[in-house]
């Protein structure tokens, strides 16, 4: 509601200011120190007085005394040495929340790409993959509603070190055969086996670095796709993949196609992108010093102050490309400047019904769909990746794509770790040292670390010691879906609540409190509504009560009116956070919404209200807060559960 009014003022202002000075100025719309002043103020008088050479509370009072009606806005006033306060028309503002009108489509064609989750599958997720996912599915649906059109993209990089370590681990240290392997795959947690055979070789190299052949052998193998070692390499990648998936969908994350780096070898990805990069110079082929015999993108491409011996090397000069290459290749592909696509397959339908598909090197049995080719691209990749995000830009420069380069954004983040409370909680041992720590680093290859299941597991049972002492009336199913419910929000608003650039140390008393900045507070909050509507009984028809009379009559009072701007800030929200690019500012939002539900029913007994049409406000207000509350909690991948 109001990005359509603030949308209508300002085009309003700036048509007129364009007809009466002849002048085009970016209008801007401000909140007034204090709510007595209005619902907005314009400084645009100060804006115009050195252009125009006249004081800006004489403009102000010209616009004001000019300006046609609009829309929505009752007054206009001019306060201080130029500013112009607007009031709203109360009534209408809450007649048009009573039949909201659909979400439009965002401006430009094409869609979206985001690229998230992307972890190795070579063992089990961990805790510091889920903020990547997390941060990337939330923006997601941030899009989504917003009315984008978005692709959702889990690159999976099945040819790397890491599968190839796992490999060797199975291969030469257990002497494993497919079929064994195929076996541990059929029993439970294969990726907990390969968590722990991953942290042996890790160790096993330290303690013979002679073995790093080994690597070398199976990287080769794999890559050319040959032998028992590569088959090792598709059973490992493919299992992984699969419990990721299972993982990530415990946190209702979904992907639509899973392209992966075997594909991008095999249908000859890099081979376009590497004829590209050499016709258009963008790199050179370096005869002398450490780089001789390597492809390299000099320095002064991806970064000026950089010299020539701090360039990149593309290409290694044994012929093979770094990951730096094939992300170039990759990322030209989402742009649709290949002139090449993958095969699909389908990989899983979701319970929702919604398919996901993974690429294929065959035309045999591919499925009729197509992907990339987005207009703008999102890499969810840490923070410790900006040097390498800035190389493919540079490419994608090089190249003379400097629109894709433009729209190639690295959506980065922080690391999570955990607090010292919580390793302990979760049984990890700490050193003296590490207890006086304000957080512990997780390391995948020391083996050290929270598995994402053990967490999700954790905290489910927490949840459901609490749900179950207070609704002991439940059955056992019942308990644990709502346990599950408060566990999935409490881990997700944890991870969301933190701007992208913190640094953040989980914790579980934290996360969970039912009080304070946290998920189940939030969650609490739209039950609370529910509860109240279900004790109101049958509800009235609110557009036939909720007249116009009598809206602006309830409305002359200053503290209803502040709660229907306070539930009507969703869209305003939505288009702050996208703005900013942070999700942060979303779940902040929430938690506001929720604490100005919890003062309104304070302030209001909604039930106990004996004027019928004030009664019936203060409900439809209170079905308001539900639904924006449940609206917020659903683009941060929140449900709300059905008790607490």
């Amino acid at each position: 509601m109001l990005p359509q009014l603030e949308s209508r003022i300002v085009s309003a202002v700036s048509q007129h200011i364009l007809i009466r000075y002849g002048v085009e100025i970016a209008v801007a719309l401000e909140q007034p120190r204090q709510a007595s002043f209005g619902e907005f103020a314009l400084p645009v008088a100060f804006q115009l007085a050195r252009q125009l050479k006249k004081a800006p509370r004489a403009i102000a009072d010209e616009l004001v005394a000019e300006l046609p009606s609009i829309d929505g806005v009752k007054t206009l006033e001019v306060a201080g040495g130029g500013y112009i306060n607007l009031r709203l028309d109360r009534a209408a503002l809450a007649l048009a929340a009573l039949s909201p009108a659909p979400v439009a489509a965002a401006a430009g064609d094409g869609k979206v790409i985001v690229e998230h989750t992307n972890i190795n599958p070579n063992k089990a997720a961990h805790i510091g993959h889920l903020r990547n996912a997390i941060l990337g599915d939330t923006f997601v649906r941030m899009l989504r509603a917003g009315g984008q059109r978005v692709e959702v993209q889990n690159y999976i990089d099945n040819t790397g070190v890491q599968v190839a370590d796992v490999v060797v681990g199975f291969h030469y240290l257990d002497k494993a055969t497919p079929a064994q392997v195929h076996a541990l795959i059929a029993a439970d947690k294969f990726d907990y086996t390969c968590w722990d055979l991953y942290a042996k070789i890790s160790q096993y190299y330290k303690d013979n670095p002679d073995s790093l052949q080994w690597r070398r052998d199976t990287l080769h193998a794999i890559e050319s796709g040959e032998g028992e070692l590569a088959e090792l390499g598709r059973l490992v990648a493919d299992a992984i993949v699969e419990c990721h998936m299972n993982t990530m969908w415990r946190l209702g994350i979904q992907y639509d196609v899973l392209p992966r780096e075997s594909e991008i070898l095999h249908l000859k990805f890099w081979a376009s992108a590497f004829e590209q990069l050499k016709e258009r110079k963008a790199i050179y082929l370096e005869t002398e010093g450490k780089n001789s015999g390597c492809w390299v993108m000099p320095g002064s491409a991806f970064d000026e102050n950089r010299e020539d011996e701090d360039s990149k090397v593309i290409v290694r000069s044994n012929g093979t490309v770094t990951y730096v290459g094939k992300d170039i290749a990759y990322q030209m592909w989402k742009f649709g400047l290949l002139g090449k696509d993958f095969y699909y397959q389908p990989f899983r339908t979701y319970s929702d019904g919604h398919p996901v598909f993974v690429s294929t090197a065959s035309p045999d049995n591919a499925a009729p769909v197509s992907f990339g080719g987005g207009r703008k691209v999102y890499n969810v990749i840490d923070s410790r990746q900006s040097y390498l995000q800035d190389v493919v830009v540079a490419g994608l420069k090089a190249l003379n794509y400097h629109e894709q380069a433009a729209n190639s954004i690295h959506f980065s983040y922080e690391m999570v770790a955990m607090s010292p409370r919580a390793c302990v909680e979760m049984g990890i041992e700490l050193s003296a040292e590490d207890q006086a720590r304000p957080y512990v680093e997780v390391s995948g290859r020391k083996g050290l670390g929270v598995k994402a299941d053990d967490l999700i597991d954790k905290l489910i049972d927490s949840a459901l010691a609490e749900v179950a002492s207070r609704n002991e009336d439940k059955s056992g199913d019942e308990q644990f879906a709502v346990a599950s419910a408060l566990a999935i929000g409490a881990l997700r608003y944890f991870m969301l609540k933190f701007t992208r650039n913190t640094v953040i140390a989980f914790d579980f008393q934290e996360a969970l409190s039912f009080t304070g900045e946290t998920g189940p507070y939030v969650q609490y909050g739209a039950v609370r509504a529910g509860k109240i509507l279900q004790k109101a009984g049958d509800l009235p028809d609110f557009a036939a009560v909720l007249t116009p009379a009598v809206c602006a009559r309830l409305l002359e009072e200053e503290g209803l009116w502040q709660y229907v701007l306070a539930v009507s800030r969703t869209d305003q929200a939505l288009t702050s956070a996208l703005t900013a690019g942070e999700p942060a500012h979303m779940a902040r939002y929430a938690f506001q919404l929720a604490q100005q539900f919890a003062n309104f029913y304070h302030d209001y007994p909604v039930i106990q209200e004996t004027d019928a049409d004030k009664r019936a406000f203060l409900l439809w207000l209170t079905a308001q807060f539900r639904a924006q509350l449940e609206r917020t909690l659903g683009i941060l991948g929140i449900t709300v559960p059905a008790f607490m």
